[in-house]
């Protein structure tokens, strides 16, 4: 892995994980499915638009249409959709250290069903990810959590891990920014519907929430799942997937600075052992290349 790639996934992994924190400030004024599927339609009618005017076509591939559509619903309407709602009731920073747990999912998913393998340290790696992981957790959950909202955050997680996977080899074709605005049209296509029959609409205009709004819809909206796309097709599903260990990072130093979340000494365990488990995993992929395969295959050599 290169240092743009890097660059890549620590970028995205701020802004992604900064969202559970706007998201919370959005739900305390507005009804969560129906601001999320606002969200998607502003986003996703910027992103076709800036395509457009790189000059990308919405003609895509096969498999690129298949990806957007998954991508669509199962991280737009579903993870986000289930989040956005468990945000009435679950802390941000405890929605973060969730999602954290995705890597493992798709690792688990990639050698079930691509017969994927990781070596032992990157097994180990994973193993002290999902520990950091847990033991974050587990300070929220001696606290008082709602278990309704855990389940909804975990569902979410699930489906996110579908949707990481089916941009596997799915990238291939540019027309990445065109991918990203339509995926964002489809979930919010789908919230629309959804919205009306499972809340009560309502919003409460104020300055927090068109300030959360707005950043929600341009930065982790737009901006991370850009990257996101552009990464995944850099470096594959399992490395990439592996910066989703830094939620809890971002996301418990985010609520804490923004909301007030308590951060006490065992988070900043947590945080160690979740910063050697990316570590250890991102050493594993490392392969030893010979010169004649790099030519071969440049992407290789990331």
């Amino acid at each position: 892995m290169d240092i743009r790639a890097i660059a890549m996934g620590l970028a995205f992994a701020f802004m992604w994980s900064s969202a559970f924190t706007s998201a919370r400030i959005i739900v305390m004024d507005a009804s969560p499915l129906f601001s999320l599927a606002v969200r998607f339609l502003i986003s996703g009618l910027i992103g076709v638009a800036i395509a457009r005017a790189l000059g990308q076509s919405w003609h895509l591939t096969r498999d690129q249409w298949r990806a957007t559509m998954i991508f669509g619903l199962c991280q737009n309407a579903l993870y986000l959709g289930l989040n956005f709602v468990a945000m009435q009731w679950v802390e941000a920073s405890l929605a973060a250290i969730i999602a954290a747990t995705m890597p493992l999912c798709v690792a688990l998913a990639s050698w079930v069903i691509f017969g994927d393998r990781l070596k032992p340290l990157g097994v180990l790696g994973l193993l002290a990810g999902v520990a950091g992981v847990a033991l974050i957790m587990g300070t929220r959950i001696s606290a008082g959590v709602d278990i309704f909202g855990i389940v909804l955050c975990v569902i979410g997680v699930l489906a996110l891990t579908v949707a990481t996977l089916a941009l596997r080899g799915a990238t291939s074709g540019g027309n990445f920014m065109m991918v990203v605005g339509l995926q964002m049209l489809i979930g919010s296509a789908i919230l629309f519907v959804a919205a009306p029959l499972t809340e009560e609409i309502f919003v409460n205009p104020t300055l927090r929430l068109g300030l959360a709004f707005a950043y929600t819809t341009l930065v982790p909206g737009l901006m991370a799942t850009f990257i996101w796309v552009l990464l995944l097709n850099r470096i594959g599903a399992i490395r990439a997937a592996t910066f989703h260990f830094l939620n809890p990072v971002f996301g418990v130093a985010v609520a804490w600075v923004l909301l007030g979340e308590k951060l006490g000494p065992l988070d900043i365990v947590g945080v160690a052992i979740v910063t050697f488990g990316i570590l250890a995993v991102q050493l594993s992929r490392q392969t030893k290349l010979s010169t004649a395969s790099v030519i071969d295959d440049p992407k290789q050599a990331s």
